[in-house]
């Protein structure tokens, strides 16, 4: 595959970005090196390689599920900064 001036330009307006000359040559060097080293990666063969699920093989430690002693309200919001009980109060973040 071989990077256009056209490709660039489609790329830059899906991306909506702008570049000047001295940017797209640059950028146009880049992406075909990319292009080239994906091309490359194809001609490996792995037809005897087993596709990986995960980099390795240990397993999660997972923990017992606990049920242990639940926390009330009061307790939950002792350290509060603000509160209206029985909720945290939190400076307002969403504009109308």
């Amino acid at each position: 595959m071989e990077v256009t001036d056209a490709l660039l330009t489609k790329l830059a307006e899906l991306s909506k970005l702008s570049f000047n000359e001295d940017e797209k040559t640059e950028l146009k060097k880049d992406l075909q090196n990319m292009i080239s080293f994906v091309d490359k990666l194809a001609e490996v063969d792995t037809s005897h390689v087993e596709p990986l699920l995960h980099i390795s093989e240990n397993k999660t430690a997972l923990r017992e599920d606990v049920v242990s002693e639940e926390l009330n309200n009061d307790a939950a919001l002792k350290n509060a900064e603000k509160s209206l009980p029985p909720y945290f109060a939190v400076p307002k973040v969403i504009k109308k």
